[in-house]
């Protein structure tokens, strides 16, 4: 009977425990959304201009010639949240 008495005991807490991390969490959790925003979700015939940095061309282009942006493109379709088909 005594070790049933300490595990509940010891259930009990772990129980408290569990809460206050939860608590804390959601705490945190609406600390961090209050800066949030929701982000806009393109739309489809919207115009986009994309910035060729990471872009590979077959031949190497003179750094100083090239644009540094090209576009505007026409979206066709939203993929998902972080793509789009031009």
């Amino acid at each position: 009977m005594e070790k049933v008495m300490k595990f509940a005991e010891r259930i009990k807490k772990v129980q408290k425990k569990v809460e206050t991390v939860l608590k804390v969490q959601e705490k945190m959790k609406q600390q961090t959304d209050r800066e949030r925003r929701e982000s806009e979700m393109w739309k489809a015939e919207d115009k986009v201009i994309l910035r060729i940095k990471d872009l590979v061309f077959k031949e190497r282009l003179a750094k100083k010639l090239v644009d540094c942006y090209v576009g505007p493109y026409i979206i066709d379709e939203v993929v998902s949240t972080n793509m789009v088909k031009l």
